[in-house]
């Protein structure tokens, strides 16, 4: 999504004939409120992919979370988000109206009302990309905090900066040309530093670590639940990075083709990668590797070339199985977040600098460096301290290890996502009549 790409208040062409003009508006207010709608559905496939990642005792507890992400996110994104990121810009750091969708200018109020659906549910996807590494341990209400300061703060500040102009704002990055059409940094990014400082605050699961350090598996509960979570986001992205026009316009077809080729870069890579390492082609680092190229060809989806994308994803796929093993070595993500989101949209930034069909730009590679710096010099510090802050007004954002044995569901819902099969079983059984 850039400035100098998208219409800020979906115009037709002045010189289309009247008749013309109203269909080519019409056009754009459909496709956007379509694709929006395809990146909420990516909220089905964010929670079947982590709940699939993980162990059948959390699993509802991932579903709340999720729900809650897309719920509180909308309410907290038109209240305060979508001023801080979209409002008159104040030094290029952060808009100072358009709070409730109030003093827009100018704009079109039904457009208001398109931008602001497709804009909140672009934050809801950078607050959830948070909730499968902090799985299986966090209490719920410590976690809804940072949900909501996400939606609300972390995500719309620096989505000011590269993304304000899309709208009455002027971010200081955008200024000097950043590029990140629809959001490698600005959304996955974001999100992925959010995730690595939440699971540094809330420590490893129980297990995850031998005495020695050593980093043990802990295989998630449905790897089909997972798979069909990764198809449902694959969908999803295509509204992600051709909606990021906001214009029914020719323009879709390359970001659709480039976000195809991308996805399937990586999830070759991916599985080639670990079949060469291990002789067995792994289904997790290959689903993963899907969502690694997904994520590094959303900033150049609309400027690179077929091959390019095609690399972009590639190396894409070789740094999810790379950097996830590297990580883990650190810090228990369950679902990979760390790797896809933050170090695969970091990437995915600096290619479209390096790759950029109108040519290499020393310059503009550095714009993109620094773009990237900036996303983590931002988003990691602030969400360190918001995770632990909500530590302390929560009394611990840990739940402790016997508390955790138990499971999620149970302690915090107090219900079994697979009732038949769960530890509980037999108090949860009705006595027959007899």
């Amino acid at each position: 999504m850039s400035a100098e790409a998208l219409p800020v208040a979906a115009p037709a062409d002045p010189s289309l004939p009247q008749a013309a003009s109203e269909v080519q508006t019409n056009l754009n207010y459909v496709w956007t409120i379509l694709a929006a709608a395809l990146v909420f559905f990516m909220q089905a496939g964010f929670a079947l992919l982590e709940a699939g990642f993980s162990r059948a005792k959390n699993a509802v507890n991932i579903i709340m979370k999720n729900v809650m992400d897309a719920s509180a996110g909308a309410l907290v994104f038109y209240c305060v988000g979508f001023g801080i990121m979209f409002g008159t810009s104040w030094q290029g750091l952060v808009g100072t109206d358009g709070f409730f969708l109030t003093g827009t200018g100018e704009q079109p109020t039904t457009w208001v009302y398109a931008f602001y659906f497709f804009q909140a549910v672009f934050a809801a996807t950078a607050a959830t990309i948070v909730s499968g590494a902090v799985a299986e341990r966090i209490q719920f209400s410590g976690y809804l905090i940072f949900s909501v300061l996400i939606t609300g703060l972390i995500y719309p500040v620096f989505g000011a900066w590269a993304w304000g102009g899309l709208f009455n704002g002027s971010g200081w990055l955008e200024g000097l040309g950043f590029i990140d059409f629809a959001g490698s940094t600005v959304v996955h990014s974001v999100g992925g530093w959010a995730a690595l400082a939440g699971a540094l605050v809330v420590g490893p699961r129980v297990g995850k670590y031998a005495a020695d350090g050593t980093p043990r598996a802990i295989p998630g509960h449905s790897l089909p639940l997972a798979a069909l979570g990764v198809f449902i986001l694959w969908l999803g992205w295509f509204g992600f990075n051709a909606g990021s026009t906001t214009a029914g316009s020719t323009a879709i077809a390359l970001i659709a083709m480039n976000t195809f080729l991308a996805a399937g870069a990586g999830a070759a890579t991916a599985m080639a990668v670990t079949w060469i390492d291990t002789g067995t082609p792994d289904a997790t680092m290959t689903l993963n590797g899907v969502l690694g190229g997904l994520v590094g060809i959303t900033a150049g989806c609309a400027t690179l070339t077929g091959p390019f994308a095609i690399l972009t994803g590639a190396v894409a796929g070789l740094l999810v199985v790379y950097a996830t093993r590297f990580i883990e070595t650190y810090v228990d993500d369950p679902v990979g977040a760390i790797a896809v989101h933050g170090v695969c949209g970091a990437w995915g930034t600096l290619a479209a600098g390096l790759f950029d069909s109108s040519g290499f730009s020393l310059s503009q590679v550095g714009v993109q460096a620094l773009g990237i710096a900036a996303a983590f010099l931002w988003t990691f510090p602030v969400s360190y301290v918001v995770f632990s802050v909500a530590d302390a007004l929560v009394g611990g954002l840990r739940i402790n290890g016997e508390k955790e044995q138990l499971g999620l569901d149970q302690l915090e819902h107090d219900v079994d996502a697979y009732p038949e099969f769960g530890p509980n079983d037999n108090a949860k059984t009705p006595t027959p009549a007899v």
